[in-house]
């Protein structure tokens, strides 16, 4: 085999390998969303697939090492929608309101996803006992709210906020979005813009100079 070949090969390899571990995350994702953190064995997971248990170790070490990856692909995929949102409106105002429509967007449109998360992170404990993802997964996700309100601050159009009350509003942000998580498990045929559209007036209200 030449060398072109060669080098064609393992791209394509490395092409298939991602493909393939993406299909089990995927799984892993439904079998959570369906079962449970607790009950979701790599059998149920590789049956789902339509693979072999032994084709998931060859991907990932353990059960442990699959099952990180549920957030972490969904920080990125939140990330990937969220940002570019945001970042395309000019005004503090209206990148508020992007960001808690887009937000709610992104989870109503990834149900199952948002749902697998939830299971991991409110279960995946570190050797000593304290969640994996929690204090990671809360800093940075309130770094973009905090961007907004210093900007709304520093332009004069949202009133004035403290280093301390401008956090509490952040974290009542984020918080208002996680609860709309929660409402939506509970009531899948929410009203999802009437939901939105009062979340953006609390919040356009309680942040206007």
């Amino acid at each position: 085999m030449n060398k072109k070949n060669k080098s064609t090969k393992q791209k394509e390899m490395s092409f298939i390998e991602k493909a393939r571990r993406a299909q089990i995350v995927k799984c892993a994702i439904e079998t959570i969303a369906e079962v449970g953190y607790a009950q979701a064995s790599l059998g149920q997971i590789a049956k789902r697939a339509n693979i072999s248990k032994g084709v998931i170790s060859y991907h990932f070490a353990n059960k442990e090492e699959l099952l990180e990856q549920i957030p972490i692909e969904y920080y990125l995929a939140w990330q990937a929608y969220i940002t570019p949102r945001i970042e395309a409106q000019k005004s503090p105002k209206e990148k508020l309101q992007v960001y808690i429509e887009a937000n709610l967007a992104f989870i109503d449109e990834n149900r199952q996803h948002v749902f697998a998360v939830i299971e991991t992170v409110s279960n995946k404990r570190t050797d000593d006992g304290k969640l994996q993802f929690a204090a990671d997964h809360d800093e940075a996700i309130l770094l973009p709210i905090e961007s907004i309100l210093t900007q709304g601050i520093q332009e004069g159009v949202f009133r004035e906020f403290t280093k301390s009350s401008a956090r509490v509003m952040a974290l009542t942000i984020r918080s208002a979005i996680d609860g709309f998580t929660l409402e939506l498990t509970r009531n899948p045929h929410l009203d999802v813009q009437e939901y939105t559209r009062e979340l953006v007036t609390i919040f356009d209200k309680s942040t206007k100079k």
